[in-house]
């Protein structure tokens, strides 16, 4: 499990196991870690963790954050890296072996903007339309190119089950985001990686995850949360079922399972 270790001039004050997977750090007595000094921001930073990797966020802060003597907006945290947040440290200690997303892969967060999509290929054929042997779902092209850029790497190769295996659950399957408004009305986004981000960084940032469970969606930045089939979410993940209605950052987008 990752861990915080707070510290002031050498002296340890307090550790921090991240359960949660929102993490918020500030002055304010509502943060999960308060520290208490006006050098730190009501709401100054967040650590969102999935799965086992974390990744920190700037809340806007009035005199920065900084990890590792660099300041940053948002950062990718590696075991020992050391925020800094005025006279205060955070170590940052997970010894579990990093997992497919990378610090450089994390600064290209997705914007939903012109021309970064491609055509919808029949989404609602796609997912009306009986569930595929598991032996086709393996066999999904790898040419296709995602929506912008994404959090994380390539995911591991699918395999193929056996013959008298069950058939593929729903996250063994192939998803997409259709896009239903904005400029980019009628496109879609593969998700094919085990981390996607998508939003408007400094209005509305969230992620979708690829879990063994299914796909889920979490709150990352923005004073409102995601909205799903006409529900603000919270800031805990939420799975996601076949044709569920995202609203982030303005636009409208359908999820929905491909066979």
């Amino acid at each position: 499990m990752a861990k915080l270790i707070l510290s002031m001039d050498g002296l340890v004050l307090k550790e921090i196991n991240l359960t949660k997977e929102r993490t918020t750090i500030g002055r304010k007595p509502h943060n999960d870690i308060q520290i208490d000094n006006l050098a730190v921001s009501g709401e100054h930073a967040v650590i969102v963790t999935i799965l086992q990797d974390s990744f920190l966020e700037d809340l806007g802060s009035t005199n920065g954050t900084v990890v590792n003597g660099q300041s940053i907006k948002k950062h990718f945290l590696q075991n020992n890296d050391i925020i800094e947040l005025g006279k205060y440290k955070l170590k940052y200690l997970n010894e579990t072996p990093v997992g497919v997303a990378k610090a450089a892969d994390f600064e290209k967060t997705m914007v939903l903007r012109p021309g970064a999509t491609k055509p919808a290929a029949a989404p609602a054929s796609a997912a009306s339309a009986p569930a595929a042997p598991a032996a086709a779902a393996a066999q999904a092209p790898a040419s296709a190119k995602p929506f912008g850029d994404t959090v994380a790497g390539q995911g591991p190769a699918t395999t193929m089950p056996p013959a008298s295996a069950k058939p593929a659950s729903a996250p063994q399957k192939s998803a997409a985001l259709q896009l239903l408004s904005g400029a980019n009305a009628g496109k879609e986004l593969d998700l094919t990686k085990p981390l996607t981000t998508l939003g408007k960084p400094g209005v509305q940032v969230a992620v979708i995850t690829r879990r063994p469970q299914g796909f889920f969606i979490t709150h990352v930045e923005g004073a409102s949360f995601p909205v799903v089939n006409g529900k603000p979410l919270d800031a805990q993940a939420h799975a996601l079922n076949d044709h569920d209605v995202i609203e982030l950052a303005g636009v409208k987008m359908e999820f929905f399972l491909k066979a």
